[in-house]
């Protein structure tokens, strides 16, 4: 059609707004803000655009709003299955939007968070979500001077920076070694890894219960700076048990070593629940089809997600939340890991029922 290009070669907002027949000023809107425009009107410069080849500069229209409209998040891994169920939340809250998701690994690094986020906050964001509350003072000066809204994710405390989402990693771990103690339980070991400061935050709920019941002891606690994984789990158990042979349960302190710990039992022919009861962490999808089926602690992480980022956006349009932070809770979903057998009928010893047992769920206080 020979229409005319800028010396660069780049398709003008100009050109767009000609083809769909608008003024500049409602094709500029419609990338501004496509919900203001009619039906009829968005379709026809989504079409020019998409004819074009138009590609908005968001560069300059973050210097003309003094935001982007992006929302950041960062994360401290991308391949933990806890981590892909906030993102699922995360993206599935923001389908729709007219906002897009940017996404940075901090990979548990409180220096690698601090850099990511000056360079977020450079970029002018239009909201921010950040996983958990251990910043350092830098970031959290960054976070506090940033103006737009934030939101932090996975626990709960007592200073958020502006929104917070989560549950209490303390009181969660409690209520897993209530748990056991209600089976009977009392030689209650914990196995912990990387632990980092929600990790750490179990174990102290852990010796919290512990030392109420007058059963704290020190030798029962086996933890590693190393990355989590099942086959970690297996060793850390080993572990455990060459040092206290007559632990009686095992609290671990995520699902990947709850399921090690399963199978190093399997190994030496350990019965569990019979001689050793497992509770783990999060209760990933795994744990209701091992065999036995494995008790743990269930936390809300894809309602975290979505809640989270539709709390964002909303904040972003100016609609603030009458409670800027959100306690999600826990629950402990019993398995047949940690529940203390009955005699009945039916299979004999060393034998596995063919019959599923249905999870019961015990809240969080």
């Amino acid at each position: 059609m020979g229409r005319k290009r800028t010396k660069s070669g780049k398709i003008r907002l100009a050109e767009v707004a000609e083809l769909a027949g608008v003024s500049p000023i409602t094709a500029s809107r419609f990338f501004r803000n496509p919900e203001a425009l009619s039906v009829a009107k968005r379709t026809r410069v989504e079409s020019a655009a998409r004819e074009l080849g138009y590609v908005p500069n968001l560069a300059a229209r973050a210097l003309a709003s003094q935001r982007t409209e992006v929302i950041g998040v960062l994360i401290p891994s991308l391949t933990n299955n806890v981590f892909s169920d906030v993102l699922r939340g995360i993206y599935d809250a923001s389908e729709g939007s007219r906002y897009s998701i940017q996404l940075s690994n901090t990979r548990y690094s409180v220096l690698q968070e601090e850099k990511l986020l000056r360079l977020f906050l450079a970029q002018k964001p239009a909201g921010l979500i950040v996983t958990g509350i251990d910043q350092t003072a830098e970031s959290r000066a960054m976070l506090e001077a940033a103006d737009c809204p934030i939101v932090q994710i996975m626990e709960i405390g007592p200073n958020p920076v502006d929104m917070m989402i989560g549950f209490s990693h303390y009181d969660a771990a409690r209520a897993a070694i209530a748990h056991l103690f209600e089976q009977g339980h009392r030689r209650v070991g914990f196995v912990g890894a990387r632990m980092d400061p929600r990790v750490q935050r179990r174990l102290d709920g852990y010796v919290a219960a512990m030392k109420e019941a007058d059963l704290y002891d020190q030798r029962l606690i086996v933890t590693t700076a190393t990355p989590t994984s099942v086959t970690l789990g297996c060793a850390l158990f080993a572990d455990l048990i060459a040092r206290e042979s007559d632990i009686d349960a095992v609290f671990c302190a995520n699902d990947d070593l709850a399921l090690g710990v399963l199978f190093e039992c399997r190994r030496r022919e350990i019965a569990v629940p019979e001689q050793i009861a497992i509770v783990g962490f999060n209760d990933l999808e795994f744990m209701a089809s091992s065999v036995p089926t494995l008790t743990s602690v269930r936390t809300n992480r894809y309602e975290m997600g979505s809640t989270a980022a539709a709390m964002l956006i909303e904040a972003i349009d100016g609609k603030r939340p009458e409670q800027p932070v959100l306690d999600l809770g826990f629950a402990v979903i019993e398995r047949q890991s940690s529940q203390t057998p009955r005699p009945a009928a039916g299979p004999r010893a060393g034998e596995w029922s063919s019959v599923a047992q249905n999870d019961s769920v015990t809240n969080d206080p």
